[in-house]
């Protein structure tokens, strides 16, 4: 799979078309190694969930979002059961307005639509009028996705970096910035302008999203709401609901319920 990877890779070096939308199959736990393009890349999961590493962070692309990949960021992907992933991979300068940084977006209905429709091989060898406008109009819409918060970035200093990822092994919701800041032996304010500094985020942002990343591929995998919860360390469901609902802006059942039922009539389409 890893030399297909490849091919996909040197294939797309050799098109001139602004926008090219590619369909790939992976089964649970496959690891793309570290690679980049000269394209932008919007990747989207139709179906499982997809964790992205770089050097300034990692970030998390459930069912109903995709991850936006600026052209010539290095980056590795490992599938979170299996996945049905759909690619659409941009030429930097073919629109303005394309995100210059790592982003995760939610997708909207119409662009889902727009994209399983672009990765229908079209039967005559030149694109259609219909493609065409299909294409431009996808092109368009992506600016247009809003950002979520599913992105984790780490500190590049090494001190907070091992804390993050103590954290990331053993996440709970009661971390505290003065515990943090007196096991580096720092003060509160120097801790709170630091962190912020190196993560762009506070302490209590980086850690709910910290929480996100441990909790949407159990619950995506069926986990109980009630076990997740109490497992990462929430003292009840509603506190643990509140938190996921400031964040996604659903409660987890209907944010599982939503993704569920958008994904369901498509699995007898995802024929590569």
């Amino acid at each position: 799979m890893f030399e297909m990877h490849m091919r996909r890779l040197r294939w797309l070096e050799q098109k001139s078309d602004h926008i090219v939308a590619l369909p790939c199959e992976y089964p649970d736990g496959y690891r793309v190694p570290e690679h980049d393009h000269d394209r932008a890349q919007l990747l989207h999961a139709l179906h499982g969930v997809v964790l992205i590493k770089t050097k300034f962070g990692r970030w998390i692309v459930p069912p109903d979002h995709a991850m936006w990949v600026p052209a010539g960021i290095v980056h590795s992907v490992e599938m979170l059961g299996d996945v049905s992933m759909r690619s659409v991979y941009v030429l930097p300068d073919a629109i303005e307005g394309l995100p210059s940084r790592l982003r995760v977006v939610a997708v909207s209905d119409l662009m889902r639509s727009l994209i399983i429709e672009a990765v229908q091989k079209p039967a005559q060898s030149a694109p259609s009028e219909r493609r065409i406008l299909l294409l431009n109009l996808l092109l368009l819409e992506i600016p247009r996705l809003p950002e979520r918060p599913l992105g984790l970035t780490f500190p590049s200093d090494p001190r907070i970096a091992a804390l993050c990822r103590r954290f990331l092994a053993e996440p709970s919701p009661h971390t505290t910035i003065d515990d943090w800041a007196e096991l580096l032996g720092m003060s509160r304010r120097s801790f709170t302008r630091t962190f912020h500094r190196e993560t762009g985020l506070s302490l209590s942002t980086w850690r709910q999203q910290a929480l996100l990343f441990a909790a949407l591929p159990r619950l995506a995998d069926g986990e109980p709401i009630t076990s997740v919860a109490l497992d990462l360390g929430y003292d009840s469901v509603p506190a643990f609901t509140t938190m996921f609902k400031r964040m996604l802006g659903a409660s987890p059942r209907n944010y599982l319920r939503r993704s569920f039922e958008a994904e369901r009539p498509l699995r007898q389409e995802l024929v590569i």
